[in-house]
């Protein structure tokens, strides 16, 4: 998602794809060996090198409170570590930074570092990016032998790893323990019953059960793959292998369970009212302010969704449990959003360096990283010290019931036509869940023949 389209997306099954970022030229050179080498070692080249101007493009939204790693931290480091070294880091929300980086890169004006998903998550998806030649091949970067597998094969196209992952992500529930007290509930629900009942309880309590930012269409997403994990995915992992062999449909009635459970939410009052009118960051600073009980988001949001608001309360984060009674719940984990170099950068010997110091986790850089980074690590060795994530992790990790956002398996466009449908009726149009799912398949055939 990642956002599925923040999402970034997954380790399990048919999902891992991977991407490193290889040297455009010269990769097994003697030049180049040593230009990693003294990366690696304290950076010689580049602190007696000329000065050098680096620029990075991200997505997403400043921290909440205190230093931004991407926007302060991490260009203030690099440049104490590599004195000729400056760097340029820009933030644009979601939508505009794709339409940006689109637009940049099409033009050969593209920064030196931006933000990619796996697979083909978004329109910034790398599959689409490398198969245009706008990414640098990194997979021979020393670092990459301490990521996961399924991390960087999500980050891959064609046998080459194209993108560095920022983590893991597990979209999930943040809940509001004190509210759920107040209500009467005293433990998490574990299935769709008890969950629906929970909800009445809030909303007999006179308290809103749920907040989305459906204004921000990419929200519809966050609690539509969880369902799926679980009415889709969890008896059938490779239903989307399948449907790209022409084996299975979007309309499979799998899927129209899954948006009929979600639309259900809306239609008895438990997701606030009018969403479509509210845009992610109102609907999380409601979330905060304790005017609401639950939100689906994912750990990438943890510090907006962690923020102190108008009210003190206890979160808590748990998966929507869209399984039936006696059955175990699945979750969406995914590879989360990362970073990629520009394959036309004219300063590929810099952002080697940077990108070795970065992710040597013996470097303080790596520290700094692994302390502000919400996303679960995806490096080997890091230790999830994240409290309000650890049971849904370790039951990620123990039972392996999971499975990556589904966008990350469809050409980018499919769960744009979701989002749309979807907010048809939340919207109170009489489209139905058979309508939303004969849509994503139509554009499904539409974008997977080209």
């Amino acid at each position: 998602m990642v956002h599925l389209k923040k999402i970034k997306t997954i380790l399990t099954g048919t999902a891992a794809i991977t991407s490193v970022l290889v040297l455009l030229s010269g990769c097994g050179s003697a030049s180049n060996n040593a230009s990693n080498t003294s990366a690696s070692a304290g950076g010689k080249d580049a602190k007696s090198g000329s000065n050098v101007t680096l620029t990075m493009v991200v997505s997403g939204n400043k921290a909440a409170d205190g230093q931004d790693f991407e926007l302060d931290i991490l260009p203030k480091m690099v440049h104490e570590k590599f004195p000729n070294i400056t760097l340029e880091v820009q933030k644009l929300p979601d939508d505009q930074y794709k339409t940006s980086i689109k637009t940049k890169l099409a033009a050969g004006e593209a920064p030196d570092f931006f933000r990619v998903w796996p697979r083909m998550g978004s329109a910034a998806a790398v599959i689409d990016l490398a198969k245009a030649g706008y990414l640098a091949d990194l997979s021979d970067l020393p670092f990459m032998s301490n990521i996961s597998t399924g991390a960087k094969e999500d980050m891959s196209a064609n046998g080459k790893i194209y993108g560095v992952a920022k983590g893991i992500d597990i979209l999930g529930t943040y809940y509001n323990k004190d509210l759920f007290a107040k209500a009467g509930i005293t433990e998490v629900p574990r299935d769709w019953d008890t969950f629906l009942a929970d909800c009445q309880k809030l909303k007999d309590a006179g308290i809103t059960p749920i907040v989305m930012g459906d204004k921000d269409p990419w929200w519809i997403q966050f609690g539509m793959y969880q369902l799926a994990a679980n009415t889709v995915y969890s008896g059938e992992k490779d239903f989307d292998t399948k449907l790209q062999a022409g084996e299975k449909q979007l309309t499979d009635p799998k899927w129209v369970k899954a948006v009929s459970m979600y639309k259900e939410l809306y239609a008895k009052g438990y997701i606030a009212k009018n969403t479509l009118g509210l845009g992610g960051a109102q609907a999380t600073q409601m979330f905060v302010d304790g005017k609401a009980a639950m939100a689906f988001d994912g750990t990438w949001d943890f510090p907006t969704m962690t923020a102190k608001g108008a009210v003190d309360f206890q979160r808590g984060f748990f998966p929507l449990p869209g399984n039936e009674k006696g059955q175990p719940t699945w979750q969406a984990v995914s590879t989360a959003a990362g970073w990629a170099v520009n394959a036309k950068t004219k300063n590929m010997d810099a952002v080697k360096q940077v990108l070795n110091y970065w992710f040597d986790t013996k470097s303080d850089l790596f520290d700094a990283w692994v302390k502000n980074n919400p996303s679960i690590s995806a490096f080997n060795g890091v230790p999830l010290t994240n409290d309000l994530y650890k049971d849904s992790y370790t039951d990620y990790q123990k039972t392996g019931n999971s499975i990556y956002f589904a966008n990350v398996m469809w050409p980018n466009g499919v769960a744009d036509v979701l989002q749309s449908k979807f907010g048809e009726i939340i919207g109170g149009r009489n489209t139905t869940p058979e309508d939303v799912t004969k849509a994503m398949q139509d554009k499904f055939n539409e974008l997977w023949k080209k």
